[in-house]
C-alpha cells in the first residue's frame, strides 16, 4: 500500500511538470513565433490564447507601445490586452511575470480611444471605455510591470480594469499617468472578488475631460459593485496612492468587505505632480463608502494618509460602519478622520441626509493617530432628517484609545521625522526621489524611512488597546507604526494571509514562479503567498475566528515555481532536508519558503 502511494505521488508530480508550460513575450517578438525564450511572442494577447492553468509567461523588459485594440463585448469596451483564460485555483494559477531584473512598461499614449459616450450602442465604434489591460478571468498572478499614459475622450479610462473576475493577484505593479483610475475592480458578477493587490502603486492619474467634470473619476485604486454575501474579500496590502485627481482609495457601491492594510495615501485631489488643482477632484485619501445595502463593512489598519486635499480617512455617507485600527492621519487639509454616515432601508433607499451609526452598525475606531485632532462625525454628530423635522447635534461613538479620546495633542517631536519629499516637493515625479513614495525595495516592499514613525519617548507609545495583534512594549502604540517592531508590506501580507485562514473552510493558496534556465535549472525569484476569505474583517482585526499557526508553516515549490505542498510547523522540528524527504519521498530540487526566507534544497 505504501509503495503504491509513493508511486502515485511521483506520477502526480511528473504529471504536473509535464502539463505546465513556460512562454516568453518581448518587445521585438512576433505572435507567429513559438513563444520560447529565443523566439518570444510580441503580445500578451497571444499568450492568453495558448496558456492554461499552471503556465508562466515571462515578460521581457522595455516599452510596449500599445497601438491596437480589441473589442470586449461583455463590458462594451475596447482594450489593448484582454486576459480571459483562467487558472484552476489559487494553487494552480496562470502567471504573468516581469522577467527577473527587467521592467516591462505598457504605454497607452498611442492607444486608439473609444468614442466614450455615456451609453454604448453595442458596437466597437460605440464602445464606452478603453483600457490598456482588461482582466476577465480567475486565478491569475501578474507581477512586476508598469502601465501608463492611458488617454480619454469622454469617459475616464482605467490603467488596469478587472471585470467579473475572481482571485486575481496583482503584485508590484505601477499604474500611473492614466486618464482615469490606476486600478479599477468591477466585481458585479456573482462569486467574484477575492483579489490581492500587493505592493502596487497608483499615482499621477488625472481625467481632465470626463463628462462628470475635470478630475472627477481618476482614483488611485477602486473596488466596486460586489454584492452582499457574494464572493470573497479583496485586500490591498502595502499599496501607495498619490497625486491622483480624485481619491487615493475609493470603494463607493462596494457592498462586500474590503481590507486595506499597510497602505499610504498622499496628496490626492491634485494633478500635474501636485501643481494642479482640478475643480471636480474630491481629494480624499482612503474613502470607504458608500454602502447602501449594509454589506460594505471594511477593515482599514496600519495605514497612513497625509496632505490630501480633503479628509485623510473618510466614510463617505455610508450606511454601515467600518473598522479603523492603528492608522495615522497627518496634516490633511480638511479632517483627519471623517465618519460622515447616513441611513438606508433594506432596498437602499435613503432615510436621512446625515445620521450617526450606532450599536453593531457603528464605526469601530481604535489606536488611531489624528495629527492634529481634527475630526468630523466622531463623538458629536450632526443628524439631519428633513422628513421628520430633525436637525440637531447628537452624541455618537468616538472610538477608544485614539489620540482624541486620550486628549493627546502630538507635536513634531513625537515622531522620528516629519520631513519627506512628499511634504515639500511639487513639479517632480516622487517615485524617483528617495522617500516614503520613492523606489521600493528589490522585493517590492515599502521603503524603510523614518517619516511619521514614533521615536523614543513619544506620547503615542504604549497608549493603545490590545486587540490581539503583535506589539512591542507594555501595550500597543497608537498609529500605523509600532515603535521597536519594524513592519514591511511583505510581512504584512504574510500576516494578513495567515490571520484570514479559517480552520474549517479557508482555501489556502500559494502562487509563485522561479526563473527557468534551460541549461542548469538554477534559478531564484521572490515568492508570495496569497489567500482570501469572506470572514468579517472586524473579527479578523481583533483576532476572532482566526489562526496564526500557518505563519510558521513552510511552503514548497518545484524549480518551475509550481506549488507542491506545505510542511506543517510540527514537521519542521527535524531539519528541512529530513522534513522534505519524509513528506515527498523523492530526490530532486525543491524551493522552500519559510517565513521571510527562501531556500533551495537539493535532495539526493
Amino acid at each position: 500500500m505504501k509503495a503504491k502511494f509513493i508511486l502515485a505521488l511521483g506520477l502526480a508530480l511528473l504529471s504536473t511538470e509535464a502539463f505546465s508550460s513556460v512562454y516568453y513575450v518581448a518587445v521585438d517578438g512576433s505572435d507567429s513565433n513559438a513563444g520560447t525564450k529565443e523566439k518570444p511572442f510580441a503580445s500578451l494577447n497571444k499568450a492568453n490564447e495558448v496558456v492554461s492553468a499552471g503556465d508562466t509567461v515571462w515578460i521581457r523588459g522595455g516599452v510596449y507601445d500599445l497601438r491596437d485594440t480589441i473589442y470586449f463585448p461583455r463590458y462594451k469596451m475596447t482594450a489593448a490586452i484582454i486576459l480571459t483564460t483562467s487558472g484552476e485555483s489559487d494553487n494552480n494559477r496562470i502567471h504573468y511575470f516581469a522577467y527577473p531584473g527587467e521592467r516591462p512598461i505598457f504605454d497607452g499614449a498611442n492607444l486608439p480611444v473609444a468614442a466614450g459616450y455615456d451609453k454604448s450602442d453595442g458596437t466597437p465604434q460605440g464602445a464606452m471605455y478603453t483600457s490598456p489591460i482588461v482582466i476577465s478571468a480567475k486565478y491569475l498572478h501578474l507581477k512586476g510591470f508598469e502601465v501608463r499614459n492611458t488617454p480619454m475622450k469622454y469617459n475616464s479610462n482605467s490603467g488596469i480594469f478587472l471585470y467579473a473576475s475572481k482571485h486575481i493577484f496583482l503584485e508590484y505593479i505601477d499604474s500611473h499617468h492614466n486618464a482615469g483610475p490606476g486600478f479599477f475592480a468591477n466585481d458585479g458578477a456573482p462569486d467574484g472578488g477575492g483579489h490581492i493587490f500587493l505592493n502596487c502603486d497608483a499615482h499621477d492619474n488625472y481625467d481632465p475631460t470626463g463628462w462628470q467634470g475635470d478630475g472627477e473619476n481618476a482614483d488611485g485604486f477602486g473596488a466596486h459593485y460586489q454584492e452582499p454575501g457574494s464572493g470573497d474579500t479583496t485586500k490591498f496590502i502595502g499599496c501607495r496612492s498619490w497625486w491622483n485627481s480624485d481619491d487615493g482609495f475609493d470603494f463607493i457601491n462596494q457592498e462586500f468587505p474590503v481590507v486595506v492594510e499597510n497602505c499610504y495615501a498622499f496628496g490626492n485631489g491634485y494633478s500635474n505632480y501636485g501643481k494642479g488643482n482640478p475643480p471636480r477632484g474630491n481629494g480624499y485619501g482612503i474613502k470607504m463608502g458608500e454602502s447602501t445595502l449594509g454589506g460594505g463593512k471594511h477593515l482599514i489598519k496600519n495605514s497612513v494618509a497625509w496632505k490630501n486635499k480633503s479628509s485623510g480617512f473618510y466614510a463617505n455617507y455610508t450606511g454601515v460602519g467600518s473598522t479603523w485600527i492603528n492608522n495615522t492621519s497627518y496634516k490633511n487639509e480638511d479632517r483627519a478622520f471623517n465618519m460622515a454616515s447616513t441611513l438606508f432601508d433594506s432596498e437602499g433607499n435613503r432615510l436621512a441626509e446625515v445620521a450617526p451609526l450606532t450599536g453593531d452598525n457603528a464605526h469601530v475606531l481604535k489606536n488611531n493617530i489624528a495629527f492634529p485632532n481634527k475630526l468630523s462625525q466622531i463623538g458629536t454628530c450632526w443628524e439631519y432628517i428633513p422628513s421628520q423635522g430633525i436637525d440637531r447635534d447628537v452624541e455618537c461613538p468616538a472610538g477608544e484609545n485614539n489620540t482624541w479620546n486620550l486628549k493627546i495633542d502630538l507635536t513634531e517631536n513625537d515622531f522620528m521625522s516629519v520631513d519627506d519629499p512628499s511634504m515639500t516637493v511639487t513639479g517632480q515625479d516622487l517615485s524617483k526621489l528617495p522617500g516614503i513614495l520613492g523606489p521600493r525595495k528589490a522585493d517590492g516592499s515599502l521603503p524603510d524611512v523614518d517619516f511619521l514613525k514614533l521615536k523614543e519617548g513619544s506620547q503615542a507609545i504604549d497608549k493603545g488597546e490590545n486587540i490581539g495583534l503583535p506589539f512591542a512594549g507594555k501595550a500597543p502604540d497608537l498609529g500605523a507604526f509600532e515603535y521597536g517592531m519594524p513592519v514591511s508590506s511583505s510581512s504584512s501580507a504574510k500576516s494578513s494571509s495567515s490571520m484570514a485562514a479559517s480552520s474549517s473552510s479557508q482555501e489556502k493558496s500559494s502562487s509563485s514562479q522561479v526563473e527557468p534556465n534551460s541549461s542548469s535549472a538554477e534559478s531564484s525569484s521572490s515568492m508570495e503567498d496569497s489567500s482570501s476569505s469572506s470572514e468579517d474583517p472586524a473579527a479578523i482585526a481583533i483576532g476572532l475566528n482566526s489562526s496564526l499557526e500557518t505563519f510558521q508553516n513552510a511552503t514548497v515549490f518545484d524549480l518551475q515555481g509550481r506549488y507542491l505542498g506545505t510542511l506543517q510547523a510540527e514537521q519542521l522540528r527535524d531539519n528541512m532536508e529530513t522534513a522534505l524527504r519524509k513528506k515527498f519521498k523523492k530526490s530532486g530540487a525543491y524551493i522552500v519558503r519559510y517565513g521571510s526566507n527562501l531556500q533551495r534544497i537539493n535532495l539526493k
